[in-house]
C-alpha cells in the first residue's frame, strides 16, 4: 500500500524539525527507515509544499529513492489530493506525519489489515489516544478523500485533510483501532523536549537494535521516569 508521508520545513514549533539530525541522519530519514520495515507498506512517497525553503527536504528524500510530490503549503487536501493522482490513484493509501521518528512498522501493519479485513472506507488509530501519540495512523480509500476533496469548504478540514471523513460517521464507514491497556505517552516531535526525547531513545537503543520496538521504548522509559512525556490529549 501506497504510504504518503506528509512533510514541510516551516513547522511553526519547531521549525526544521524533519531535517534536524538523530545519530547523523535527519529525523525524517529515521522515519523512512522505519517505514521501510512495515510489511504492508509497498510504496512512499513524501507530500511536500512548492516552498523554497522545502527544497533541501524534497532533494534529500529524492536521494533517498523515495517519490516526492509538491503541492499546496496550506491546503494540505489539495497535496494529497495531488500525490494521490500522481501515484496513480490507488485504491486506499496511508496518511503519515513526518514527525513520527519512533513510529512502529507493527502497528502501521495492523491498522492496514483492519482496513481491510473490515472494508472500511478510513481507518485510524487516534481514538481516545490509546496508542502513544507518535504512532498515528491513517488508512483511506482514494475516492473517499477525493469526496472531502471536493466538498470540504473549511479551511481546518483543508489544513487536516481527514477531520471532514472522520466528523461524518454516518455517511463513511469508519473503523478505530484500540489499544487495550492504553499507552498515553508523547512520542511524537514538535518541541525541543520532545526531540531531546526521540534522539536519547535512538542514542540508547539504535546501535544495538537498529529495529527497536515498543517494548524497548517501554523498557528504556521504565528505566528514565524522569523523562516520560504524557500525551495530554488522552
Amino acid at each position: 500500500m501506497l504510504a504518503i508521508l506528509q512533510a514541510r520545513m516551516s513547522s511553526t514549533r519547531l521549525p526544521g524539525k524533519v531535517m534536524r539530525p538523530i545519530l547523523g541522519q535527519p529525523l525524517i530519514g529515521r522515519q523512512i527507515e522505519r517505514l521501510r520495515r512495515a510489511h504492508g507498506i509497498s510504496r512512499i512517497m513524501v507530500a511536500t509544499s512548492t516552498r523554497e525553503d522545502d527544497d533541501v527536504l524534497a532533494g534529500y528524500c529524492h536521494g533517498l529513492g523515495v517519490e516526492v510530490h509538491r503541492g499546496e503549503l496550506s491546503d494540505v487536501l489539495e497535496r494529497f489530493h495531488g500525490a494521490l493522482v500522481a501515484a496513480g490513484r490507488p485504491d486506499h493509501f496511508l496518511r503519515l506525519t513526518a514527525d513520527c521518528p519512533l513510529t512502529e512498522p507493527a502497528v502501521i501493519d495492523l491498522c492496514i489489515s483492519r482496513h481491510v479485513e473490515s472494508g472500511a472506507d478510513y481507518t485510524h488509530n487516534t481514538q481516545d489516544w490509546t496508542f502513544p501519540k507518535g504512532l498515528d495512523v491513517e488508512v483511506c480509500r482514494t475516492e473517499v478523500l477525493e469526496a472531502a476533496w471536493w466538498q470540504a469548504c473549511d479551511p481546518y478540514d483543508r489544513e487536516h485533510v481527514t477531520p471532514f471523513i472522520y466528523h461524518r460517521p454516518d455517511r463513511f464507514r469508519i473503523e478505530r483501532v484500540i489499544r487495550d491497556p492504553p499507552l498515553r505517552f508523547r512520542w511524537t516531535v514538535d518541541t525541543e523536549e520532545d526531540f531531546a526525547f526521540a534522539y536519547d531513545v535512538y542514542a540508547a537503543l539504535y546501535a544495538c537494535k537498529p529495529d527497536f520496538g515498543v517494548d524497548d521504548v517501554l523498557d528504556w522509559q521504565a528505566e528514565h521516569p524522569d523523562r516520560v512525556l504524557v500525551n495530554e490529549a488522552a
